[in-house]
C-alpha cells in the first residue's frame, strides 16, 4: 500500500461507527473547517520559521484535514479523495492550455490573462445561462480580510475600475486618514463612524499595496514578526537594568524600544516608518 493508502484506512478506522474515535465520528463537513484553517496557518508559520523538520509535518496535519473531508464524503457517497483529485487534475490541465494543448504563452503576464479568463468562464458555467456572473462572484467570505480584500480590489480592477497611477491610491489613503482623523476630532464621538473610516483606510491601504505589488498579508505578517522581535528586545534591554515594561514609562519604554530596533540587523532596507 501507499502512503495515501495507509492515511485512508486510518482515517476510516477512525470513522468507524464501532471501533473508531467518538471525537473523529462526530465531525462533519461544517466542523472541520476551523482545524483545516488552523492548519493552513502552522503550515505557513513552519514555512516562515523556515523549520525544515517541522514543515512535512505540518503539511501532514493539512494533507489529513483533506483526508477527513474526502471520508466524510465518500460515507455519504457525494465525492471521494480520487474523486478531488480528479477534479483537481482535469481543473490543471483546462487551466494551462499552454502547457497540455497547442495554444502558446510566452510571458507571465499572458499566462495569468489566460487562467483568470479560464476562471471567468467557469464562474459563468456555474451561475447558468440566466444568471449574468459579478466580478466580485465567489470571492470566499471565510478569508481573512486583508486577502479578501485584495482579491476583490483585483477583480474590480480586470473590469476597469482602478485607479491609472499608484501615486492616486497615496492620494486615497491621505484623504480616507484625513477623514478618520475628522471623526476622531468630532465630539461626541462617534465610535460606528470611527469604525467604518478605519475600514476605508485599511481598504485604501490593501489598494495600495496590490497597486505597488506588495502582498499585505504577507507584509502585515513581516510587520508583525519584526514588531514581536523588537519588543522582545526592549524587554532584554529593561531586564539588563532590572527593570520590567509595566514598571516604567512611555519615555523609558520607547528609548529602549530604539535601542532594540538600532541593534537589530534584520529589517534593513525597508521603512523605519515604524
Amino acid at each position: 500500500m501507499s502512503g495515501i493508502d495507509d492515511l485512508l484506512a486510518v482515517m476510516a478506522r477512525l470513522r468507524d461507527p464501532v471501533a473508531g474515535c467518538p471525537w473523529d465520528r462526530e465531525q462533519d463537513l461544517r466542523s472541520l473547517v476551523p482545524h483545516t484553517l488552523e492548519e493552513a496557518y502552522e503550515v505557513a508559520d513552519a514555512i516562515e520559521r523556515d523549520d525544515q523538520a517541522a514543515i512535512p509535518d505540518e503539511l501532514g496535519d493539512l494533507l489529513f484535514q483533506v483526508v477527513f473531508y474526502a471520508e466524510i464524503g465518500r460515507e455519504t457517497g457525494q465525492f471521494d479523495l480520487d474523486a478531488i483529485a480528479r477534479g483537481m487534475t482535469d481543473k490543471l490541465v483546462r487551466r494551462h492550455p499552454h502547457v497540455f494543448a497547442e495554444r502558446q504563452e510566452t510571458t507571465a503576464a499572458g499566462q495569468r490573462a489566460t487562467w483568470e479568463s479560464i476562471k471567468a468562464g467557469e464562474r459563468a458555467a456555474r451561475a447558468g445561462p440566466a444568471a449574468r456572473p459579478g466580478a466580485l462572484d465567489d470571492v470566499p467570505l471565510a478569508l481573512p480580510a486583508l486577502v479578501r480584500s485584495r482579491k476583490l480590489q483585483s477583480r474590480a480592477a480586470r473590469v476597469g475600475f482602478d485607479w491609472p497611477e499608484a501615486h492616486h491610491v497615496i492620494d486615497k489613503v491621505r484623504e480616507e486618514l484625513a477623514e478618520l482623523e475628522e471623526a476622531l476630532a468630532h465630539k461626541p464621538l462617534d465610535q460606528a463612524h470611527v469604525h467604518e473610516e478605519m475600514g476605508d483606510l485599511l481598504l485604501a491601504c490593501v489598494n495600495l499595496s496590490r497597486r505597488i505589488g506588495v502582498d499585505a498579508e504577507q507584509a502585515l505578517r513581516d510587520g508583525n514578526a519584526k514588531f514581536e522581535r523588537r519588543f522582545r528586545g526592549l524587554e532584554a534591554i529593561l531586564a539588563m537594568a532590572d527593570e520590567r515594561p509595566e514598571d516604567v514609562d512611555f519615555n523609558r519604554l520607547e528609548s529602549a524600544y530604539q535601542q532594540a530596533k538600532a541593534q537589530d540587523g534584520r529589517g534593513t532596507g525597508h521603512s523605519d516608518a515604524d
